[in-house]
């Protein structure tokens, strides 16, 4: 692995050296004030960089992009690239990260900065040093070519970090550029008329003018660090509880996280926005968290078939799931969804016999991903279905226990084909027998 990791870095250095030879080949002149202008936003650089914030899927996120870009549009030349390389080095070395980090990271800013320069200078950017207002309308031909640099480097950039963190974490790339695009880019990319703010700011009012600009976002951005954090935080605690629950049976270890993952993917595969593919994967999370009371201890360790009674008490635990999920302020939009994720499209599910559409839309999708993990799982009288099986099953019941919009978009949507992936893999933890035909936990 680390030899795979280091062959990656070095392939991103050679061609980070491509390119930034190709910038001073096409555009090699220097003056005192590019020197200047690259200098100041390199200092605003490292400050960002210093006040980045880790996103889950192990990229850092910062507003460093800023004074790159705007470096780029004040002085599209060699010296833009080294001053952005120059704040990545400086700040690694103050927060003393590891020497393979620091080549990777220096790498991607290198390349990152100079194929966003040569694009811009190819479509006919011209520098913001040399114009009086670059906000005139008479300069609205450089509106394309900025867009078009803000494209580059957001694209070189994301793909780099990105295949970084695929191969040292043996994930696919398209997962992982998939989360980094839904944690940050797409706010970066918003954000990024705040570059043609800065460079116009610099170009017009020298170096205050930028102070007076980049206090406040540097402020904003550490507020929104703090609220990433408690977010963080905030996740790792229910998923805590939910290991903590989980503990008291061995044979659901890692099912809540499983079937939050995989309901995520469902909600994904049949068009849900990102939050309510975010609020359906925390509620599937959460669905089984009423197995926490004592009633329950007894039924979940016993190793044989249930007895209808105790069959009866375990129909009870959607309803103290959502009496606990209910204590949380933030968490009341996931109460119905965890109470009802055993409601059968037809009316034969529990605890309230709901039909149809009145079954919340989460707790059908956590339905789907909760029967697939029971059928994806090996039981002490059956081996794990395979993905065809499991297809078979899921048409079986199209319409009686499925709601059959969710399986016919599912089944014909890439997204199916994942919740089989190796990535996915998970080790066998058996269960104990079923009273339903269909294979499907308690």
């Amino acid at each position: 692995m680390q030899t795979r990791i280091r062959l990656y870095v070095i392939g991103i250095a050679i061609a980070a050296a491509i390119s930034t030879a190709g910038v001073f080949l096409f555009a090699p002149g220097y003056t005192h004030g590019a020197g200047m202008a690259v200098l100041c936003m390199a200092v605003f650089a490292i400050l960002a960089e210093l006040l980045s914030h880790h996103l889950a899927s192990g990229a850092a996120g910062s507003v460093a992009f800023i004074p790159y870009l705007a470096s780029a549009l004040l002085a599209p030349t060699w010296i833009a690239v080294l001053g952005a390389a120059g704040s990545h080095l400086v700040a690694a070395l103050l927060a003393k990260r590891e020497s393979l980090k620091v080549v990777f990271n220096v790498s991607v800013a290198l390349l990152a900065s100079s194929v966003g320069i040569l694009v811009y200078l190819s479509l006919g950017g011209s520098p913001f040093l040399g114009i009086h207002n670059p906000l005139s309308t008479e300069n609205a031909h450089l509106a394309l070519p900025f867009l078009a640099m803000v494209v580059a480097f957001f694209g070189v950039n994301t793909l780099a970090v990105s295949g970084a963190i695929a191969v040292s974490q043996s994930r696919s790339i398209v997962s992982v550029l998939r989360q980094n695009l839904r944690s940050s880019v797409l706010n970066d990319v918003m954000s990024s008329p705040v570059v043609y703010l800065l460079a116009w700011t610099y170009a017009r009012f020298g170096i205050w003018g930028v102070v007076l600009v980049t206090l406040p976002l540097l402020g904003v951005r550490q507020l929104y660090k703090t609220n990433h954090a408690l977010e963080q935080v905030n996740q790792e605690l229910l998923e805590l509880m939910v290991k903590a629950i989980e503990a008291r049976d061995p044979y659901t270890s890692g099912h809540s996280r499983r079937v939050s993952h995989y309901s995520k993917l469902i909600a994904r595969a049949i068009g849900l926005n990102a939050k309510e593919i975010e609020r359906i994967g925390v509620a599937a999370l959460l669905h089984d968290v009423g197995k926490i009371h004592e009633i329950y201890a007894p039924i979940l360790r016993k190793p044989d078939k249930l007895t209808p009674d105790e069959w009866a008490i375990m129909q009870t635990h959607p309803i103290k799931s959502a009496e606990l999920v209910a204590t949380v302020s933030h968490l009341k939009d996931v109460v119905a969804p965890v109470r009802s994720h055993h409601e059968n499209w037809n009316g034969s599910g529990y605890p309230d016999g709901l039909v149809g559409e009145a079954i919340p839309l989460g707790s059908r999708v956590i339905l789907f991903a909760d029967t697939i993990d029971a059928m994806t799982t090996d039981r002490p009288y059956r081996k794990a279905l395979t993905e065809s099986q499991v297809r078979e099953e899921l048409v079986k019941f199209r319409g009686t226990q499925f709601d059959p919009s969710i399986c016919d978009h599912l089944l014909g949507s890439p997204m199916f084909g994942l919740l089989f992936a190796p990535a996915a893999n998970r080790p066998a933890t058996p269960h104990k027998a079923e009273r339903l035909t269909l294979a499907r936990p308690a």
